[in-house]
């Protein structure tokens, strides 16, 4: 296949000798057999434009379909399989049940534009710039997105014989060339930026944000449904080549609103930054909106997988489930009783455990086998792994990746290496290691918990254990030298 440079894929240059012995061959065979001269030409071309192509493309036969699905704010406590008594999720539990359910992975950021970053490039997303500490702000950050120069999950599949297709929440990018065409995807439905009203599709801001490729098409539905529409067509029409498919679910990032809630933004042009949060019934409880909008993502769910199984496909496709940050509990003083992260401390947007520790599951029958898995890993690792199962080498070091690949563990079950992992939103930092970790903040005194014996991270061992935090902050400082600073 092609080569990497600065980011870019460069075409495989063509093997002149090869092709200069073939054309002589030829030339030979039509001067002795005249009659045969057209049949013989068309077949030689339609060979070398067949294997010039498959040369580009390097597509092989075995390679699987890749579906990453990734849900927005879902905590950790949300669904059924993760403890949830609130919420029915029929179908998330039954793709728990028959493929690997994580109890320790973790989003790269604990909002949702640092994690997204993080997944489509297979980085910390600290080494694209301080703006991905956080979420992506239209205000402050409208003419930027992801560096185009870093080469993205979508770029590497799509050179190497995939379909590309991605429908949701992009969030890394307000307009052109930061949008997901420009990254790597052939096909794009879905809102460019951090929310939109499920019903309208208007932004916190009162923009129209609802775009096919890079045109603005508005498209009367629910957003949840509306995806998994289109999400389920991109499947079907791809179903005899691999395909990649990034469904990025809105669902259950707030506007809170159910399928059957009402519009609330509805007056395009209209700001409504401090009135973002939907039509709420009762503000001191929001769980029964948020209970919807978890069960119309878990019917998506089972529409996507639905589709696999009615086209034959569910044999040669792996479904990766998870979430992009922890969800929220309350927000601010307005709204409590949102959402669950079941026993973990903090809520999106914190470095706690409930701030990144999220749901994810690997379903891929007769490949993985049903079970739960208590190993560590993150949202980064998505790409390497992909890689690896697209044929590509996932140590290619001039992706410079972040992630550990997971197929020993998805496919044998094996180990994975031991590793320091960092997060990082602006002040606030994070560092685990084994089963410890670290929480601090620029100017504090950091705190130190023992996952294995207190997951809910209630008892700061910080004084017992002074050589850990020096070890576990020397890591970090190391590893700070290598990123933007915030």
């Amino acid at each position: 296949m092609g080569r990497v440079v600065s980011g870019a894929f460069i075409r495989p240059e063509p093997d002149l000798k090869t092709a200069s012995f073939s054309g002589t061959i030829v030339s030979r065979m039509i001067s002795q057999f005249p009659s045969l001269r057209h049949a013989i030409v068309i077949v030689f071309f339609l060979i070398l434009w067949g294997s010039a192509d498959w040369a580009e493309a390097g597509a092989g036969p075995d390679q699987p379909n890749i579906i990453l699905i990734l849900a927005d704010d879902l905590g950790y406590g949300d669904i059924g399989c993760y403890g949830s008594q609130r919420n029915l999720t029929p179908n998330i539990d039954r793709l728990a049940s028959e493929g690997l359910r994580f109890t320790d992975f973790h989003s790269n950021g604990p909002m949702c534009t640092p994690t997204r970053a993080a997944l489509l490039t297979g980085r910390y997303q600290h080494r694209l710039g301080p703006m991905f500490d956080g979420a992506l702000s239209r205000r402050t950050s409208g003419d930027k997105g992801l560096p185009l120069e870093v080469r993205t999950l979508a770029e590497a599949l799509k050179g190497h014989g995939y379909a590309t297709g991605m429908y949701g929440k992009w969030h890394l990018g307000y307009k052109s060339p930061f949008v997901p065409t420009r990254n790597g995807f052939d096909r794009y439905r879905g809102l460019l930026s951090g929310d939109g009203d499920y019903h309208t599709q208007i932004d916190r801001f009162g923009n129209e944000d609802w775009w096919l490729n890079e045109t603005l098409r508005m498209e009367n539905g629910y957003t949840t449904d509306l995806l998994t529409k289109h999400s389920v067509k991109f499947i079907e029409e791809n179903r005899k080549n691999p395909f990649f498919l990034y469904l990025a679910h809105l669902a259950i990032h707030f506007p809170w609103q159910g399928p059957d809630d009402p519009p609330h933004r509805v007056v395009k042009g209209k700001n409504y930054e401090k009135d973002k949060w939907g039509v709420i019934r009762d503000r001191k409880d929001v769980s029964s909106h948020v209970r919807d909008m978890v069960e119309s993502l878990d019917r998506s769910v089972g529409e996507v997988v639905a589709a696999l199984k009615r086209l034959g496909l569910e044999k040669n496709t792996l479904v990766f489930f998870t979430s992009d940050n922890g969800g929220y509990i309350n927000y601010q003083s307005t709204h409590r009783n949102i959402s669950s992260n079941g026993p973990l401390r903090g809520q999106k947007t914190q470095l706690f455990e409930g701030g990144h520790r999220v749901p994810a599951i690997a379903w891929w029958p007769g490949k993985i086998h049903p079970g739960v898995s208590e190993q560590t890993a993150m949202t980064f690792d998505l790409f390497p792994t992909a890689l690896q199962l697209s044929g590509q080498s996932s140590s290619d070091s001039q992706l410079d990746l972040d992630g550990e690949d997971l197929t020993p563990l998805l496919l044998e079950g094996r180990v994975l290496p031991q590793r320091t992992l960092f997060w990082r939103m602006r002040t606030a930092y994070a560092v685990r290691k084994k089963q410890w970790k670290l929480v601090g903040k620029y100017g504090e005194n950091p705190m130190l918990f023992q996952l294995d014996l207190d997951l809910g991270e209630q008892r700061d061992i910080s004084l017992e254990y002074p050589g850990i935090v020096a070890e576990l902050e020397s890591e970090y400082q190391t590893w700070l030298k290598t990123v933007t600073r915030p």
